[in-house]
């Protein structure tokens, strides 16, 4: 999954000495191993050299206060997982422990029989990561844990900002388009999106959605898979209406969202466009696209704006996050290893490097920056919390959604066949 999704630049020195006997949570993670000795085989999706690293420092940590544990990792690139997961699920040997972001695909992984519940090992400490846990939860049972949280918003130029007029961030689509007016006057390109990569463009129908449909519609058009209420086709209405002020850079269609200077995040980063809609990854994938050390000091982050007569809960954040599975072979000794990636001390040394949003709110104080602070405290008191579209749907419906929309962004489709995408791709899924 991309956004989630080498988004990280750790150091190695920042997870090095953590005290293992630290509370987490659920209290102390301990040393007693809870099946036995036990070598595990972990995939995650961290492949350069300094993201490698990190996991495997965690994992030694872990194992030198964890005698009979042992670790073989295996680094696997992002885009992989949504093929070779559900091919090992179906092996006699699939990883003990890996990369997951729950939701309808985590749900679709559990027919293979080989997808640990592991509700009773996390019982005593799951409720302390708030919502989040729940995309790792199916028909009550929790199957997996997430190890950082994420949410979508604005991040933007203050600097650029402040040159075309624009005294404060919009809070309502009106002000948004104001906002592009003044920019576009000012020479600068008002909203970068890598259409390129496609998820990014269903950021702006998934958080119309989120303003124009309620919470109950939103929960069940995941549940049913069925999209009918009208609010969904009014998202796309809106979106046409955004999309036709032309706030885009140009040949935004094949600009990517994180790979080199030329990209989404790139044009943000060296001051070619003003803002870009992305969740709070995005300022480390910025730092790593351009020469400016100042520019953490140049950006601010707001939240998606309000849309008018819409029936959505007012600040509902679209969201997500990175966590891991276990399967059956090892559950309780992973289980076990999960509970410490959520121990305070752990996130608090992911959250000074910027891996994202603790899921352990002792460690939000952590966070280096006072814009990723904005983004946590408004992701705590947000009403409602939507799991990105493409993962709270099953994998197939879910790029469907994302398909069409891309195609709308394009100039093809409509809103209705936004909606037919997903009805269409759910009725082929049963």
């Amino acid at each position: 999954m991309r956004r989630i999704r080498n988004v990280c630049a750790f150091l190695l020195t920042a997870v090095t000495a953590v005290s293992l006997t630290a509370c987490s949570p659920g209290g102390d993670s301990g040393s007693e191993n809870a099946d036995g000795p036990v070598t595990f085989t972990w995939w995650h999706n961290s492949t350069t050299d300094t993201r490698k690293a990190v996991w495997e420092q965690i994992a030694a940590d872990y194992q030198a206060a964890n005698p009979g544990v042992s670790f073989k990792i295996e680094p696997v690139q992002n885009e992989q997982f949504q093929t070779k997961i559900p091919l090992a699920l179906q092996s006699d040997s699939p990883p003990d422990i890996y990369q997951q972001w729950g939701g309808g695909q985590g749900a679709g992984q559990l027919p293979s029989g080989k997808v640990a519940d592991i509700t009773e090992q996390t019982k005593p400490w799951i409720g302390t990561l708030g919502p989040v846990a729940e995309d790792w939860k199916s028909d009550g049972k929790q199957y997996g844990v997430p190890y950082a949280a994420h949410t979508v918003g604005f991040w933007y130029r203050k600097d650029i900002f402040t040159n075309a007029g624009i005294t404060a961030p919009p809070a309502t689509m009106d002000e948004l388009n104001a906002a592009v007016t003044k920019l576009k006057a000012a020479g600068v390109a008002p909203i970068a999106v890598g259409g390129k990569d496609r998820w990014p463009d269903a950021f702006y129908w998934g958080y119309l959605a989120a303003r124009h449909c309620s919470p109950e519609q939103l929960k069940k058009a995941v549940e049913t898979v069925r999209m009918e209420d009208p609010c969904w086709v009014r998202a796309g209405q809106d979106l046409k209406a955004f999309l036709d002020t032309q706030p885009f850079q140009t040949g935004f269609v094949g600009t990517p969202a994180q790979q080199g200077a030329g990209s989404s995040a790139g044009m943000v980063a060296n001051g070619q466009a003003a803002m870009e809609l992305q969740g709070d990854w995005t300022p480390d994938t910025m730092a790593s696209l351009t020469a400016d050390k100042d520019l953490n000091s140049k950006l601010g982050w707001f939240p998606f704006p309000a849309v008018t007569g819409g029936a959505g809960a007012p600040g509902a954040v679209l969201a997500g996050g990175d966590g891991f599975s276990c399967t059956n072979r090892t559950a309780a000794a992973c289980a076990k290893f999960l509970e410490y990636l959520v121990s305070t001390p752990v996130q608090e040394k992911l959250a000074a490097v910027g891996a994202g949003l603790p899921v352990n709110p002792a460690a939000a104080p952590a966070l280096t920056s006072e814009s990723l602070k904005t983004v946590f405290d408004h992701t705590q008191r947000a009403p409602f919390r939507q799991t990105y579209f493409d993962i709270a749907l099953p994998t197939a419906v879910g790029q469907a959604l994302n398909d069409a929309i891309a195609n709308f962004f394009a100039g093809q489709g409509t809103p209705e066949t936004i909606v037919e995408a997903v009805n269409q791709a759910a009725a082929g899924n049963k």
